[in-house]
């Protein structure tokens, strides 16, 4: 018997590409809404007009990995001070500003910023090293659970829980990628948001350990 476990973490969709429907991830070209759950839960607009200056740097860097977090939210804070920032444009053009620019980029310069508020509002790290291990315990022998990650901070997750599956003391698990398999230039020429996917896996090699 074959099965998948699909546990989708970051609706990969561009926040440009979005259509006003808020299909997968909510993020209209109006409020930045950026909730994949639109019953609950405070919005990235909410939390742009209530979050201190050194919390919304610290969310930019940790889970955008923006080095120019500290900017980008100095100039969050200076723009909602005289508006609040309600469209997902205007917060765009904020965190542009604030960007040095520095000749060609490859990617656009609030991608990390709407990145960390996106992670940031759904909470999608939280919890994910355990869901890794209760899913792979009930693979049965010889199954295996691949994931692609697509930024370091959920690749960095996964690669160390695998890591400790393999070195756990009932032995029940190979790590089948020493390194992440990556996308080659002909996939990327075709799918240009496949740049950034890392894939992992991990095979149970015994049962004899399992959850309930």
């Amino acid at each position: 018997m074959e099965f998948e476990i699909h546990r989708d973490r970051s609706a990969r969709f561009h926040w440009r590409l979005i259509g006003d429907d808020g299909t997968r991830l909510v993020l209209r070209p109006g409020q930045p809404a950026m909730r994949m759950d639109r019953s609950t839960g405070d919005t990235a607009a909410d939390l742009i007009a209530r979050a201190g200056e050194a919390e919304l740097a610290d969310a930019i860097y940790n889970y955008g990995e923006e080095r120019f977090s500290r900017r980008i939210a100095r100039a969050i804070v200076n723009a909602r001070a005289h508006e609040r920032i309600a469209t997902t444009g205007r917060l765009a053009d904020i965190v542009r500003r604030a960007v040095p620019h520095r000749g060609y980029q490859r990617i656009d310069p609030a991608t990390r910023t709407f990145q960390a508020l996106r992670i940031w509002v759904n909470r999608e790290l939280d919890a994910l090293d355990r869901f890794l291990e209760v899913a792979a315990r009930r693979l049965r022998e010889g199954a295996r659970l691949v994931v692609i990650s697509f930024h370091s901070l959920e690749d960095r997750i996964v690669k160390h829980t695998f890591r400790a599956l393999e070195r756990a003391s009932d032995a029940a698990f190979l790590v089948l990628t020493k390194k992440p398999i990556v996308p080659g230039d002909e996939e990327m020429s075709r799918n240009p948001r496949a740049r950034s996917a890392k894939l992992r896996a991990v095979e149970r090699r015994s049962t004899a350990v399992a959850y309930a």
